[in-house]
């Protein structure tokens, strides 16, 4: 079946007056989930760092480069369908990690679950989670864990012995968010959802944690375990010699998540890492930090012989994907839209977006003169 098929559904359903219940145009979800979530639950996940100058070259980055499409080349068979590090998908799409999913919707993580499931979309689940890595695993299809590495060196081991006993195949460590940035939209409101007990979920199911604080989370020892998480969330004393204590404890592959400089992915094979994430976590970490897709060509040219290079921070389209691809990217991660999917429509909203997004990136390869995703070198690009 053609991802583009969505677009045949569309229209058929139209004959009988049905149209879809969320816009087609991705760029017209954030209008409408800023409407529908308010003002702290939206401003958590459409915010950014500082003036949000980052967030805007993210997309900016995008606009610099132009897709040329060539002409009679028989594209009657497309096939977007890719592997990366061992886990198929039927493009070269992923579900990025994003924390505190329950404060858009009531499902949560569980509902993105499914929707990526059925669609055999791999999903990314992060340690902050407001559902724990072991409910999101009883209903999820392809799944990779990303971790939040914690001070207590006996949690950290704890969550990967957890993930791994979960079915999920490879480990995603983020580097860049041992500390949160100055977020004005969050610091406004006042809001950090993780101090009224959202996104610890998986702290609060670990023995770990629990020990340290007493045992099961209740109303007596909620304090004590929420200032728990604060003094052991990140851990800024890490460095490139830390990895050798992760590769020991994780058998399965292990990708960076954040890295912009070339000397870092350089770092990253040195290490013996199985994978990169070309990314400034959408804009959040870092004002004025340079956009990732202009990080993407030359971490590319340098070690994607080695290693999977996947990207993220600023897709929004079909086309954003195939031109990340071009540039360099084994698959993408997309984050805030199916995010504004869940607080919009749930489960069915998560899928919406997703269908739209493979259905626009068939279409896009396709009428671009190529097939597969092998086809997306450079020279597509000016």
């Amino acid at each position: 079946m053609s991802l583009a098929d969505f677009q045949n559904e569309i229209y058929l359903n139209g004959l009988s007056d049905i149209r879809p219940v969320l816009p087609t145009d991705s760029s017209r979800l954030e209008a409408l989930a800023q409407e529908k979530l308010g003002g702290q639950a939206f401003g958590y996940v459409a915010g950014a760092a500082g003036t949000e100058a980052t967030a805007r070259a993210n997309r900016a980055a995008f606009d610099r480069w132009r897709i040329v499409p060539r002409m009679l080349r028989d594209t009657s068979k497309p096939d977007l369908s890719t592997t990366v590090l061992g886990t198929p998908m039927p493009a070269p799409v992923m579900l990025a990690p994003v924390g505190v999913l329950s404060i858009v919707h009531p499902e949560g993580e569980i509902a993105v679950a499914k929707a990526a499931k059925e669609l055999g979309v791999p999903m990314i689940l992060s340690t902050a989670a407001s559902r724990t890595m072991e409910q999101v695993a009883e209903v999820a299809g392809p799944r990779w864990y990303q971790l939040y590495w914690p001070k207590d060196r006996e949690l950290a081991e704890s969550f990967l012995s957890r993930a791994a006993a979960s079915g999920y195949d490879a480990l995603v460590v983020t580097l860049d968010t041992f500390k949160l940035a100055w977020r004005p939209r969050d610091l406004d409101t006042a809001y950090l959802p993780f101090l009224r007990g959202i996104g610890v979920q998986n702290y609060f199911a670990d023995p770990v944690f629990l020990r340290a604080v007493g045992g099961e989370i209740t109303e007596e020892n909620r304090i004590t375990a929420i200032l728990h998480w604060v003094a052991n969330f990140g851990n800024p004393t890490l460095t490139w010699d830390d990895l050798a204590w992760l590769r020991e404890r994780w058998a399965g592959p292990i990708v960076l998540k954040g890295v912009q400089h070339v000397d870092d992915a350089r770092k990253a094979v040195d290490a013996g890492m199985d994978g990169i994430v070309v990314s400034n976590h959408g804009g959040r970490q870092v004002d004025g930090a340079v956009a990732s897709l202009d990080c993407l060509p030359g971490i590319a040219d340098a070690v994607g012989d080695r290693v999977s290079v996947l990207f993220d921070s600023g897709i929004r389209t079909g086309a954003d994907v195939a031109k990340a691809v071009a540039l360099g990217a084994d698959a993408v991660l997309i984050g805030r839209q199916y995010a504004y999917g869940l607080g919009l429509g749930g489960e069915a909203g998560v899928k919406h977006v997703l269908r739209c997004l493979l259905a626009e990136l068939e279409l896009t390869v396709s009428l671009s003169g190529l097939n597969r995703v092998e086809d997306l070198t450079r020279d597509v690009l000016a």
